[in-house]
């Protein structure tokens, strides 16, 4: 009985040991799982704040930065060389980049079409007939047309018998299709009521129809600056026509997501452009010059050109230039020179209230 009573005592024993080691390994398992699970916590709530730092990074990245596309001739170019609009716009931390020269505007809108680059200054027919074709653009700022601007022409060969707009009649003319030149043409006719189909156009670029109207390929080149004095000066070309019988608008033309994603860089390159132009309306030589290293010409060429483009100033647009715009876009659709009607109030660039110059 005695030996009884010892075994179960110690059988007792053991069994409240074991369940005291189950307890406290139970107890120690619960503090690490608890430990690790803190730390998991921890670790994703560092990597969300990571993450969200790098989206937030990459955003500031991307609205720091504007891209400028840009023609042979004009402001844009002449900007890049100066600096001032970089140095300008780095004072507010936003990084310029260039794209170009193009040779055209249609390869410049395919340019921002294509998100390869964000402003860019076209004239106001081919940036109609961008926005009315379905590409994302927007209208940014504006240069009101110069009754007596030569920055137009239509020409012929030096040796050509074509002295006046009535000689066209039943001859090929070069012009780029939906642009400033078939613009040009076009209203030329109409004001000498020369009925449009008696004159053939000739759908080339510039860099085509050059070469074809000093070959004899087409009798007449409708065109503009800087190309109108590279051909006269160079080439022996004359102009049948002064100025233009409906002066067009120069256009700063906007990616719609640039000007609805990044108003501020925008705005502000646009507002550095519009000041670059102004001192280039008071240096004129210094125009010039920039033209001779931008276009390779002779300082001849140079200060032709600077001359008859006039001056560069650069305004958001007010509802007159609004209304002057959509008789211009409704004048294509007329001619059903674009697609589709378009409504330029609503293509003006979303950048908040502006008053124009």
């Amino acid at each position: 009985m005695v030996n009884y009573l010892k075994e179960r005592r110690f059988q007792y024993k053991q069994k409240c040991s074991a369940s005291k080691n189950v307890a406290i390994a139970t107890s120690f398992l619960g503090l690490i799982v608890s430990s690790c699970s803190q730390q998991t916590a921890i670790n994703a709530a560092a990597n969300s704040d990571s993450s969200s730092k790098t989206l937030t990074t990459k955003t500031t990245e991307k609205n720091n930065v504007i891209r400028l596309g840009y023609q042979k001739g004009g402001v844009i170019p002449i900007a890049r060389q100066r600096g001032e609009l970089e140095r300008q716009l780095a004072t507010k931390n936003i990084k310029v980049e260039w794209s170009g020269p193009f040779d055209r505007c249609a390869t410049l809108l395919n340019v921002l079409n294509g998100n390869r680059a964000d402003i860019g200054g076209c004239g106001d027919i081919p940036s109609i007939s961008g926005i009315a074709a379905g590409q994302p653009l927007c209208i940014g700022s504006i240069q009101r047309p110069s009754p007596d601007s030569l920055s137009n022409a239509i020409l012929v060969r030096g040796d050509s018998a074509i002295r006046k707009p009535t000689d066209l009649v039943g001859k090929k003319v070069a012009v780029n299709q939906g642009g400033a030149g078939e613009y040009l043409l076009l209203k030329v006719l109409e004001k000498e009521n020369i009925p449009s189909d008696k004159v053939q156009r000739v759908y080339l670029s510039p860099n085509d129809a050059a070469p074809a109207l000093y070959q004899g390929s087409v009798d007449a080149w409708a065109v503009w600056e800087p190309y109108i004095s590279i051909a006269e000066l160079e080439h022996q070309a004359r102009r049948i026509t002064t100025t233009h019988p409906a002066p067009t608008y120069g256009i700063m033309v906007v990616r719609t997501d640039a000007a609805k994603e990044n108003p501020v860089a925008v705005k502000a390159a646009l507002t550095a452009l519009s000041q670059d132009g102004e001192w280039l309306n008071q240096h004129t030589n210094a125009a010039s010059d920039f033209l001779v290293k931008e276009l390779k010409v002779s300082d001849a060429v140079a200060k032709q050109v600077t001359k008859n483009r006039g001056l560069e100033s650069y305004v958001f647009p007010n509802a007159e230039d609004t209304a002057n715009l959509q008789k211009t876009a409704d004048w294509l659709l007329e001619q059903k020179i674009i697609p589709q009607r378009v409504d330029i109030a609503t293509a003006v660039c979303p950048l908040g209230r502006t008053t124009a110059r």
